[in-house]
């Protein structure tokens, strides 16, 4: 695609996009990707003004709708954009291709469109009548069965969608159980730093670990949460809001579902329509 300037195509940005959510965990938000893709392409000499700055995210622009055409990409309603299979080999990437069947699909009729937009997950649906808990059963015994990593990209995407940004996957032996970090912005003048920690766990959470958590913490932030796949017992939840110590926020697997549910994150839900005839009123006729 010819180009009057020294910012790459839309075309040629299709592998840098793809690296830059790679290296981001799988998942990132607008601003987080165009930073990652400057930074793969060396753009900080070439997207000096602010004319410039604008054509770069015209142009990677197309290139996330080029993904998300292809189904390589998809974004959710809290403008966070993921990769759909986080294992992608970019060495297989044809970008003419992409190119090529984008375009036309581009150009044929909205059903083409939806077809090639078809969800390419297995998906479990599960009727959920009032009252009714066996879903989040269902989905904690598949994130139990999911491997580490994935359990760290997928809390790092849930804390995207609810608002944080800059969220990195940082957890390595001898962190004191630090597994990432992300900054939760409140206005244009007040933000500050959050540390988390994700356990797939099936006992409860006890008050030592909330303690070595906060320990973890002293220096880097006042800020925690901590996240699990069971429960916290009582002792931890006291221990967890102590007076005189960092508070930590407590997200157990219960909340947790009801989150991802939220976040619609490997969660759909449907309404179903019940038609009650109301005897009653035709007795009244």
């Amino acid at each position: 695609m010819p180009k009057q300037d020294n910012i790459p195509t839309f075309d040629e940005l299709i592998i840098p996009t793809i690296k830059a959510l790679k290296l981001l965990g799988g998942s990132g938000t607008v601003p987080e990707i165009n930073e990652k893709v400057g930074q793969l392409i060396e753009a900080k000499d070439l997207i000096l003004q602010d004319d410039e700055l604008q054509k770069f995210k015209k142009r990677i622009t197309w290139t996330r709708t080029y993904l998300n055409k292809y189904n390589l990409i998809d974004n959710s309603s809290h403008g966070v954009w993921s990769l759909v299979n986080t294992g992608i080999d970019i060495q297989s990437i044809d970008t003419s291709d992409i190119f090529k069947t984008v375009r036309k699909l581009l150009r044929s009729n909205k059903q083409a469109k939806k077809e090639l937009k078809a969800l390419s997950k297995d998906t479990i649906e599960v009727l959920n009548s009032e009252g009714n808990d066996d879903w989040k059963e269902l989905l904690l015994k598949t994130i139990l069965n999911i491997s580490p990593d994935a359990f760290e990209r997928l809390t790092q995407r849930l804390l995207r969608e609810n608002g944080f940004t800059q969220v990195e996957v940082t957890g390595k032996a001898g962190d004191g159980g630090i597994d990432g970090k992300g900054i939760v912005k409140l206005n244009d003048f007040l933000s500050f730093h959050v540390i988390f920690q994700c356990k797939r766990y099936q006992h409860s959470i006890t008050p030592n670990q909330i303690r070595d958590f906060r320990g973890a913490m002293q220096g880097r932030t006042d800020k925690g949460i901590f996240i699990t796949t069971s429960t916290f017992t009582r002792a931890a939840v006291k221990e967890a809001t102590r007076d005189g110590a960092p508070p930590i926020e407590l997200i157990d697997g219960d909340l947790l579902c009801e989150k991802l549910k939220n976040s619609q994150l490997g969660v759909e839900t449907h309404m179903i329509e019940q038609v009650d005839i109301k005897k009653e009123w035709f007795d009244k006729l």
